[in-house]
């Protein structure tokens, strides 16, 4: 009996991770009613992976406002898995996007001022959870609004900054020159034994040139002219972090992600920083499920060159290949350059439009899945 295993990215707009893992399982089914097909939710740690994560493990969704990137309250959304009785987990995991609390998206033109915007709704997010029974948390960092160094996060979970004249330093950027005095008694208790595992891609330091301000800030407002400033101000709180936790990792691989929140997550909270698809892998446990596998059926919305540089399939592709599988993907395009796929691990990939049709038409939910479906009862028929 045909062993199969399904870990397709979503294909945006269109289809969810989980939906088109059913639709390559019904066209494998086609062809041969006995195939074990087992299915894992797929995403890199970025934008969806909540959604795909929740959907893919049973998981429950869960809603709060908290206060915004520029401080106005938003409906932020987390999962939460519980544990099964089969888990070796023995508490709920929390899944969650910063951008839900703290994203670029969430600002206008006007409102991106990285001085003012903070990561205030990130710590609200967490300590629901934490009221809610988690202990593990997943957490992508992407597409930040802010550059405040997590302090905005920090202050929610009950962590506290003073100026010198023993004041609250305020939220944003504009706080971190002011930090004088840091104290750490009054922090959320719950918070002991919690384990925060970040997905994070990026490998910027927190300060200097290819450090969080020089390089991300000026998408999020930060002007030629406040560069060096806020640098400046970023180190400071790096210092007195230093002096005060007896710790320095401002210089760490992914320190400076999403505005030095990742320096946050590393200093203040003991998190692990691990490429996102690797972290995903980990937790929907795809390694265990490919061990014995025959074929493994993988994709995206679109495979071209940036395929290759960590995204979702190669990430599956690599694992599967440790194991000897054949690995095929589907992806609704393929561009010229998708060759490069070969190389990566992925023996063959198809496109799953099979007609002429307009975009529109094509991301429909039921084309979508007919069209994948019909591929892969193509491709199995010849395996």
């Amino acid at each position: 009996m045909m062993k199969i295993v399904v870990a397709i990215d979503s294909l945006k707009g269109s289809l969810t991770s989980i939906q088109a893992g059913e639709a390559i399982e019904k066209g494998i089914k086609k062809v041969d009613l006995e195939a074990e097909v087992v299915i894992k939710p797929l995403a890199d740690g970025g934008e969806g992976t909540v959604d795909a994560l929740v959907d893919g493990m049973g998981g429950n969704m869960e809603f709060i406002k908290v206060m915004g990137p520029a401080r106005k309250s938003v409906l932020a959304k987390y999962g939460i898995i519980r544990p099964t009785k089969s888990d070796m987990e023995e508490t709920s995991t929390a899944i969650m996007e910063m951008s839900q609390a703290a994203g670029i998206t969430q600002v206008t033109d006007k409102e991106r001022n990285p001085l003012y915007t903070t990561t205030y709704g990130v710590g609200q997010m967490i300590v629901d959870a934490i009221h809610k029974g988690c202990r593990r948390f997943i957490m992508g960092i992407g597409g930040s609004a802010t550059n405040d160094g997590g302090i905005g996060m920090l202050k929610a979970l009950g962590f506290e900054f003073f100026d010198e004249d023993g004041n609250d330093v305020g939220e944003g950027a504009a706080a971190l020159v002011k930090i004088e005095v840091i104290r750490t008694e009054n922090k959320n208790p719950l918070l002991s034994g919690a384990k925060f595992q970040i997905a994070c891609d990026v490998k910027n330091p927190l300060c200097g040139k290819q450090g969080a301000t020089y390089i991300f800030g000026p998408q999020k407002g930060v002007t030629e002219e406040q560069k060096e400033q806020v640098d400046e101000a970023m180190r400071h709180y790096a210092d007195v972090t230093k002096e005060s936790l007896d710790c320095d990792f401002a210089d760490c691989e992914g320190a400076g992600a999403a505005g030095g929140l990742g320096y946050a997550f590393l200093s203040y909270l003991a998190g692990e920083l691990i490429p996102g698809v690797e972290l995903i892998l980990q937790a929907t446990g795809l390694e265990e499920k490919m061990k014995n596998a025959d074929v493994v059926v993988t994709g995206e919305g679109r495979l071209d060159a940036q395929t290759v540089m960590g995204k979702a399939p190669v990430g599956v592709a690599a694992l599967a290949k440790k194991y000897n599988a054949k690995v095929i993907a589907f992806a609704g395009s393929v561009a010229p350059e998708a060759s490069v796929c070969n190389q990566a691990g992925i023996d063959a990939f198809f496109p799953i439009v099979r007609g002429v049709t307009t975009l529109e038409e094509a991301m429909k939910k039921e084309n979508a899945m007919e069209n994948i479906a019909a591929t892969a009862e193509q491709v199995f028929r010849l395996l």
